[in-house]
């Protein structure tokens, strides 16, 4: 199977790099660029390397660097942002401090005439976020492209194949990030094009029948897209060994408890135990208003729970979460930076009473979730449900969380997604919900002053949840949400619509 290796330098985007180079089905994987040495490179017979960005510079003693030696392989190389910068370093150029030169965001960029920009303008648009830049191009190499405050936006060794992009080609905002990323992959690495998901599913079924073969798995099932595909690729796997513990901690959204468990104990006939802890998790959080704190109370309460069913069925091997890439990098795994913790990666306690953690769809971005999903059989329901954090509503509660709010946001939440799904868009946004903010304001109801909550709501298209554009609803659904939840809702006094894109903001709230 040919495959690309995406050595990671520690920048956020680094596996959406990957899933830009599995969207054109080439596999990817990623390596840390100190857990695999020149010689494991040599014998894995990767069709070609990318260098991901970070956040370090490269002329700093204790940034990440890496052997020489991998420029002299024979295998064609990508740089990308820190990793073009890398790139230049290893080679004998030089990077500098890009100073009041700096760049982030959309850029002009320039291209001339090269096999990297074969069908891509000679001036589009580019993805920029960097401080350093390359000052001196290597010998051997040519400046094939720039912008007005960098001088070297892309340079290549055509002799060696090495090319380096100062640029994001993966971000979306990239106007031909896509073809140059093609480009790279067929006209420069010779691939074909013979990978795709349901590879990686039958894998990763046949994999983990073997592993657990006759052992117990205990899975985390919320009834999101991601942990209903994990719970049905490992029942396919070892069946009835595998045991779905769903915990309704009171913070689902409207009626979820019940649809969760109809739709995997009768129709899907997976081995479920539903847990109703609410009252032991509100009890957990009271008086707790930092967001940070109350994932991580609700990562270790997740695990005390699975713990102790896991002692009503006796001896339990692993526990099984159904993480995807998103939560893996934003609670800062490997060398990026931490900017939530997540309740089943960063959040979780420091001891676990399970023999093995087992998270199959890690490496995933969620519409690679949605397509081993549908291939495994789920419905389109399922599939394509509101995602919904682990953590559930307490992400959407801002400062402390009681019952009493709790029930405000749930019939908030079920009236604005009521009112979009009446009102049948043509593009429907790939998330929305409503917020519970902490915050107060004046009304007025049937002549009476009121002292009410102001909710949120959210809506928002991505096509990977690592970047997201605010979504552009009718003012007409908004405002018929608003009047709803104003006037069916007991202490909710105003709505506001966020329109915050991600970065900077992230989609949830916390």
């Amino acid at each position: 199977m040919e495959k690309i290796l995406v050595l990671d330098f520690g920048g956020q985007y680094n596996q959406l790099i990957a899933r830009r180079v599995r969207e054109q089905h080439v596999f990817a994987e990623i390596k840390s660029y100190d857990r695999i040495s020149l010689m494991e490179i040599k014998k894995e017979d990767y069709q070609g390397i990318i260098f991901t960005g970070g956040p370090n510079s490269v002329y700093d003693a204790a940034s990440p660097h890496y052997d020489p030696g991998i420029l002299d392989l024979g295998i064609p190389i990508l740089g990308i942002c820190y990793g073009a910068q890398l790139l230049a370093y290893l080679s004998g150029g030089k990077v500098s401090s890009a100073e009041n030169s700096s760049e982030y965001g959309k850029t002009l960029l320039k291209t001339e005439e090269h096999i990297l920009f074969q069908d891509v303008a000679a001036e589009s648009i580019c993805w920029m976020s960097h401080t350093d830049y390359i000052s001196a191009v290597p010998q051997g190499f040519r400046r094939i492209a720039y912008t007005d405050k960098c001088p070297c936006a892309a340079m290549a060794d055509d002799e060696r194949k090495l090319y380096a992009v100062q640029f994001h080609p993966e971000v979306t905002h990239t106007e031909y990030g896509r073809q140059i990323l093609h480009n790279f992959l067929f006209s420069i690495c010779g691939c074909q094009g013979d990978w795709n998901a349901l590879d990686y599913a039958d894998r990763a079924i046949n994999e983990y029948r073997s592993k657990f073969a006759g052992k117990k798995v205990l899975l985390a099932l919320s009834g999101g897209v991601d942990s209903s595909v994990a719970a049905v690729l490992l029942h396919k796997a070892i069946g009835q060994d595998l045991v779905c513990v769903f915990v309704d901690h009171g913070l689902l959204r409207k009626d979820e408890g019940d649809y969760v468990e109809e739709t995997f104990k009768k129709t899907f006939g997976v081995n479920l135990i539903r847990v109703n802890a609410g009252d032991r998790f509100f009890g957990k959080l009271a008086g707790i208003s930092d967001p940070e704190t109350k994932r991580k109370i609700i990562g270790e309460e997740f695990i005390r729970v699975f713990e102790e069913e896991a002692k009503k069925i006796g001896h339990v091997h692993a526990l099984a979460q159904g993480t995807i890439y998103p939560d893996v990098i934003e609670s800062g795994k490997g060398a990026s930076a931490v900017i939530k913790s997540h309740h089943n990666v960063g959040g979780l306690p420091d001891v676990i009473s399970f023999d093995e953690l087992v998270e199959p769809l890690k490496d995933f971005f969620k519409d690679e979730v949605r397509s081993v999903g549908l291939m495994l059989g789920l419905p389109k329901e399922i599939v394509f449900r509101q995602p919904f954090p682990g953590p559930g509503l307490a992400v959407r509660i801002m400062g402390e969380i009681t019952e009493d709010k709790a029930r405000m946001l749930q019939e908030a939440d079920a009236i604005f997604r009521e009112e979009i799904d009446k009102a049948h868009l043509d593009v429907m946004p790939d998330q929305y919900f409503a917020v519970l903010t902490d915050t107060h304001t004046v009304g007025v109801m049937g002549d009476a002053r009121t002292y009410g909550y102001t909710v949120a709501l959210r809506a928002v298209s991505t096509d990977d949840f690592m970047t997201a554009e605010w979504t552009r609803l009718p003012y007409e659904v908004l405002e018929k949400a608003s009047s709803r939840i104003t006037n069916e809702i007991s202490g909710i006094s105003r709505v506001v619509y966020d329109i915050s894109s991600k970065p900077p903001a992230t989609v949830e709230w916390e």
